[in-house]
């Protein structure tokens, strides 16, 4: 019941990091928004959004399976990633997290069983954005 009401409190913290994060990129305020990610990404997932992106799919795939984090924390952790991602950025680090993402939601799905209207949509739009660009 301990480690639960935990991982509450820290799901709690980070959706309204999120929403702060969010209401600075609809406000423009795109360095302090980027700044607030790569800190949460550092902080709270233990991995620096420059190593997310230079990684290899495999060993992304190794360091979630290590973390090993609850479906929630990971559900958040793709919406940071999210955040990131740019369908116009025609870039080898986009198309990077693109797959990252990708490979996210792949484990969220099977693992966790966790499917919402959000992830099919932003599924949806990193397929395109990968066939389009490969």
């Amino acid at each position: 019941m301990y480690r639960r009401d935990l991982l509450t409190a820290e799901i709690q913290k980070l959706a309204q990091a999120l929403a702060r994060l969010m209401g600075l990129k609809q406000e423009g305020k795109l360095e302090e928004a980027d700044k607030g990610i790569d800190e949460l990404l550092e902080n709270d997932f233990g991995i620096l959004f420059t190593d997310v992106l230079n990684s290899s799919l495999e060993d992304f795939e190794l360091f979630l399976q290590q973390k090993d984090f609850a479906a929630e924390k990971l559900d958040f952790f793709s919406q940071l990633l999210y955040l990131k991602f740019s369908t116009v950025n025609l870039t080898k680090e986009n198309r990077s997290l693109a797959h990252k993402l990708k490979l996210i939601y792949q484990i969220l799905e099977i693992k966790h069983h966790v499917v919402n209207m959000i992830s099919i949509g932003r599924q949806k739009s990193i397929e395109q954005y990968l066939n389009l660009n490969s």
